[in-house]
């Protein structure tokens, strides 16, 4: 697999405050890719750098080989980079339906396999495979998406997020305030958004669940990379899970 997505020696300052410490990170096309860590430890300011809400102080960030270091986020949607963003962000007054159409502002008709495909096309084809993953969420598209559950407000935003054609789907803590029962079924959902073809950047507090679904992780601590590795043997690490990841 190539890397889609490669971060070198990135710095990010919040003033005086240096969050982001001269990380490197890659995603290969077609992986879950974790950074895990305690809060404090610079995954939200890596991810939001990436996606161009923060403004990188120095280093390089390459997606499909350009270089795109500090681009404004619309200009990243359109590439293809999408983010689901922490805190879910739902928007009150509009339907469930609504909230996901919003999600496809940024697609156009293009050209797939020959043959050209409109845009409505594809926000139609997009929110029957959004249906399709998450089934509740048509049951409720006409309904008021702010009188949904915390676990359905969740869907919705990642359902949103996949409205928009990712090639490169950025979650940020997709299990924040929500019970175990509905964290498992959120990143099974996820792992299904994987198999689906979606390459996937995940920032996460709940480590157990992230390493379950994810191929590679990086753990940060105060904005450096502690370690990093293959998901499968950092899970079967209990002193590292203990030292960085509150386990």
């Amino acid at each position: 697999m190539d890397n889609i997505l490669e971060v070198k020696n990135l710095v990010v300052d919040y003033g005086i405050i240096r969050a982001i410490k001269g990380i490197d990170l890659h995603v290969k096309k077609g992986s879950i890719v974790a950074i895990l860590g305690a809060n404090g430890a610079g995954k939200t300011s890596t991810i939001r750098t990436i996606n161009g809400m923060v403004k990188a102080k120095s280093g390089e960030i390459t997606f499909k080989s350009e270089n795109i270091t500090n681009l404004e986020p619309y200009k990243l949607a359109a590439r293809g980079i999408i983010q689901s963003p922490e805190g879910r962000m739902i928007l009150e007054g509009l339907t469930v339906e609504e909230n996901l159409m919003v999600g496809a502002y940024s697609i156009k008709s293009k050209v797939i396999n020959g043959v050209k495909k409109s845009a409505k096309k594809i926000i139609r084809d997009n929110l029957e495979d959004v249906y399709n993953l998450f089934p509740v969420l048509k049951e409720r598209k006409k309904q008021q998406a702010s009188t949904l559950s915390g676990g359905e407000q969740q869907m919705l935003a990642i359902g949103r997020a996949l409205m928009g054609s990712p090639k490169l789907l950025l979650l940020d803590e997709p299990s924040l305030g929500l019970a175990p029962l509905i964290v498992k079924e959120i990143f099974e959902k996820i792992k299904q958004i994987s198999k689906n073809g979606t390459t996937i950047l995940i920032v996460e507090q709940n480590a157990y669940q992230t390493l379950k679904i994810a191929d590679y992780v990086y753990v940060l601590e105060l904005g450096s990379v502690k370690t990093e590795g293959k998901a499968e043997k950092l899970l079967k690490d209990d002193q590292l899970v203990k030292a960085y990841l509150g386990g």
